[in-house]
């Protein structure tokens, strides 16, 4: 279970929606919705709600040295949006020592 999790997402949009009881994890790209769910209700010990998931795209980048044009990748991601019942929480700093 633990390998479907990868880390929380902590940027502004995050915390605002953090506010609203739903919050943001990067899982495995192989994830589904069921399993991102039993993962989160047995690490934090919460009742999940609603399971929302996002696809990134792999996409290039490239960039100008003094030895020429240097170009790779950014890996796929996947985000999911967790939505708990009301009054629950999730202390995102306390990832469990599992």
């Amino acid at each position: 279970m633990l390998s479907v999790l990868k880390r929380p997402i902590l940027s502004e949009k995050a915390s605002k929606l953090g506010e609203n009881a739903c919050y943001t994890f990067e899982v495995s790209v192989s994830a589904n919705k069921i399993q991102i769910r039993k993962a989160i209700e047995k690490q934090f010990g919460v009742n999940v709600v609603d399971v929302r998931t996002v696809h990134s795209k792999p996409r290039g980048k490239e960039q100008f040295t003094r030895k020429g044009r240097m170009s790779g990748s950014f890996a796929a991601t996947k985000k999911a949006y967790i939505v708990l019942k009301p009054g629950q929480t999730i202390d995102i700093f306390d990832m469990g020592g599992e």
